[in-house]
């Protein structure tokens, strides 16, 4: 996601007076007149002996602008100030927001609806299985994770990954999951998990609107290809 690189001010807390520091200002004002400095400001909580804290979240500011959609616990704690437990606060400050922003009634109708919730994948390392589960009207509930690694039969367990829709009391649920090489298409245990998917599903009465592959560039859908509806 290109974002603008804003120039953040080199004050520190010191240099404001109380009554506009961050906390101070949210309380009178609301947090929509905080700038973005300020709102990390009041994540960050508190510097140390060595570092304003001020300085810490315009850092941090910086890294979030450059860096949105790869950010992560290690990328944070290189910044100096930032600890395990900041570094978790952030990470769950942002997915929080983003969660809230991503379920605010999105409608599914196709995988083009779904490629834009899973950008995040192409780039993985490693092969992420994610569930969407949907309301009878087919839209967005709930986007999981349930399991990292390479896609195996024996490993992915339909009880686990259909006990969040059960919870959920989803209609329908999508696959999506990631191929880290260059070929897109299903390898074999790819089928032989989204058949053993689709006859689980089955038998609990919810359906699987579709099971799609992304890599660095490209996407597969099952249901594009007519793989769902013939059971293979």
């Amino acid at each position: 996601m290109a974002r603008h690189i804003k120039k953040y001010s080199k004050q520190t807390i010191n240099d404001i007076p109380e009554f506009d520091r961050p906390r101070e200002k949210m309380m009178a004002k609301g947090p929509e007149s905080l700038s973005t400095l300020e709102l990390m400001a009041v994540l960050v909580g508190s510097g140390n002996k060595s570092i304003d804290v001020y300085t810490t979240a315009r850092d941090l500011a910086q890294l979030v602008e450059k860096e949105f959609d790869g950010l992560s616990l290690e990328k944070l704690q290189k910044i100096n100030g930032v600890g395990k437990v900041k570094a978790c606060q952030i990470i769950a400050a942002i997915e929080f927001s983003r969660r809230f922003l991503l379920y605010d009634g999105i409608p599914i109708k196709n995988d083009t609806d779904i490629l834009p919730l899973v950008e995040e994948l192409r780039d993985k390392k490693q092969e992420y299985f994610l569930t969407f589960t949907l309301d009878g009207g087919h839209h967005l509930i709930e986007k999981r994770t349930v399991f990292i690694g390479t896609l195996n039969q024996s490993l992915i367990h339909p009880r686990e990954i259909f006990a969040d829709a059960i919870t959920d009391r989803a209609a329908a649920v999508i696959f999506v999951h990631n191929h880290t090489a260059t070929d897109v298409y299903p390898s074999k245990e790819d089928i032989l998990v989204t058949k053993r998917l689709l006859e689980v599903a089955e038998v609990m009465g919810i359906e699987v609107l579709d099971h799609i592959i992304v890599n660095k560039t490209d996407s597969f859908s099952f249901k594009n290809k007519g793989l769902l509806d013939s059971k293979f």
